[in-house]
Parts: structure tokens; sequence; C-alpha cells
């Protein structure tokens, strides 16, 4: 059977359908998420690693608590521990079932992207900065490379990326850092919702994330010693919550706005998925308000179908 994808916004119920499925199939899960992969970063990640635990057996898990919070992990290190894992589960017979909703992170492996191996320019990324949007676009346009048709310039942050790939490849044509990488035969679902189901699901699991220790898991990371500016970047709960702990929001005010960012990062996610399909990618929709035996005697049967 093809590699299998679920992938679909926070609070769509990826990881319990990943895990039944696992279960039916003898599958191992790969996580996609940028921000699973950090060790004691659990509530404001949402591991959820009770879940991968059904009638005392244990679903395999893999990319989940693999580097210390704190650390830098990029795209590229993900795309590489990603080529060492799914080979390792091919050969033991089981089927590897990739979950997750960092659409970047899925789009390289799925994709066998090249381009993440280049290196951070910081020099060109500090002038890059003083930018206007309109001088990026233009910028980026005077720099022709292959990558060019491939580059996603949606949001600022990714339009310097391109632009940083762009000049590298202008200067390094030959590279070895763009060897072929090897792209896993899969078969694609995304979980849909409703967007006031979504909304809803967002604001109840916040409020219990809020009530089970999320504060408190923040605080333990400020303590060990990382700076609130690296917890800060990590975004969304992290960035907030730090925030409110520093005194610069106060309780109201950090959920309110915590409570926004998220609903607007899954609006973000579903957005890139569709890109995602604008692009040839074929994912086959599922209705998140179905029950999970269903959606998983769904997944098998196309997915025995297509292989």
């Amino acid at each position: 059977m093809k590699t299998i994808v679920i992938l679909g916004p926070t609070a769509s119920g990826k990881t319990r359908l990943a895990v039944q499925l696992a279960r039916r199939l003898k599958g191992e899960i790969i996580s996609v998420d940028s921000r699973q992969v950090y060790r004691d970063m659990d509530i404001g990640t949402g591991k959820d690693l009770d879940e991968y635990r059904i009638d005392n057996q244990s679903i395999p898990y893999h990319l989940i608590n693999i580097v210390d919070a704190g650390s830098d992990y990029n795209l590229f290190q993900y795309q590489q521990d990603f080529n060492r894992v799914l080979p390792e589960i091919l050969a033991r017979g089981h089927v590897p079932i990739l979950c997750g909703g960092t659409g970047l992170y899925l789009e390289a492996v799925l994709k066998g992207h090249r381009y993440t191996a280049i290196p951070v320019n910081q020099t060109l990324r500090t002038e890059l900065e003083t930018k206007s949007d309109d001088d990026l676009l233009e910028r980026f346009r005077n720099v022709p490379s292959e990558y060019s048709n491939l580059a996603d310039t949606s949001t600022r942050k990714r339009l310097i990326r391109a632009i940083e790939i762009a000049t590298y490849l202008t200067e390094n044509p030959l590279t070895d850092l763009l060897a072929p990488v090897s792209q896993p035969d899969a078969v694609v679902f995304g979980i849909d919702l409703p967007v006031d189901v979504r909304r809803q699901r967002i604001t109840d699991r916040l409020l219990q994330r809020l009530q089970n220790g999320l504060i408190d898991e923040v605080q333990r990371l400020l303590e060990s010693g990382i700076p609130a500016e690296k917890l800060i970047f990590y975004g969304l709960e992290y960035k907030f919550i730090t925030q409110f702990l520093h005194g610069e929001l106060d309780y109201a005010t950090m959920t309110a706005r915590l409570e926004t960012a998220i609903h607007q990062f899954a609006k973000r996610q579903m957005t890139f998925f569709r890109k995602l399909e604008r692009d040839g990618l074929c994912i086959h929709w599922l209705g998140g308000l179905q029950p999970t035996a269903y959606l998983v005697d769904r997944i098998l049967s196309e997915a025995q179908a297509i292989s």
C-alpha cells in the first residue's frame, strides 16, 4: 500500500484519525509538525501522546520530541530526518502514515524539494528587511533562477526566503546541495470542517489547555533558561503566554489575542492546502464531522483502490 498522508487544520482531529488508521494497517505515524519536534513543548503543541495508545497497544510514532526546546530546527533538518525514518518503516513492512498540518514541511517531503538545504544569508536578510513589499517583489523578479516558477511569495517571510534562494542559485548554479531528493509514493487525505465548527473546537481546546497547565508549561520553559525571544519565535501559545508572563499583556488580552491568532493560523493552513491542490497535489477531502471509524474505512477503501 502507498504511504498515506492525513493533513488538516489545527483541531481537526488528525491525530485521532491517524492512530486509528495505523492500528488497522499495522502502520507507523510520522508527525509533520514544526513544533512537535521539540521536547517539553507538549500542551502548547498539542502532542496528545496518550492518543497513540489504544487498548494497551502503542502505535509507533516518529519525529516528535527529537530536539531540545530552545534549539534551532529547520525545514532542511526535518527533510533529512524524514528521509531517514521513511525507509526504516518501509523496511519493517509497515505503512507510513504522515500526519500533520505544517504545510511547508508536507510540501517539501511530498515534492522532494531540493532547495531547503540552501543556507541562510543573514546579511542579505538584514538588508531585505528594510525594503517594502513592492521592492521585495521587484527584487525577486530581477533575480531569475530555476526556482522562480516554484517559489511561494505569498507572505513577506517567504518572499525574503525566495530572494535568498534565487540569489544563492545565481552565485552557485552547480551546487552539490541540490542533489535529487526522493519522494514518497503517497496518497493524500485532508480533513475539512465547517468553519464554525473549526472555530468552536479551537476555542474549546484553548480553554482546556489553559486550564490544564499551559501557562505553567511556558513558565517552566522560561525557568529552564530558554530566552523569551526564542519562545516568542515559536509563535501562538508560546508567544502570547510569554508576553503575559513578562507583564506585557494582561490575562484577558492575552487569551483574546491568542484565540484570534489560532483562528487566523487555521485559516492560513487551509489556504496553503488549497494552494497545494492548485499546484497539482491531489487531496482527497474527508468530512470532518463523520465518525472516525467511517473515515478509517473510507481511507482504506480509497487507498487500496489507488494502490
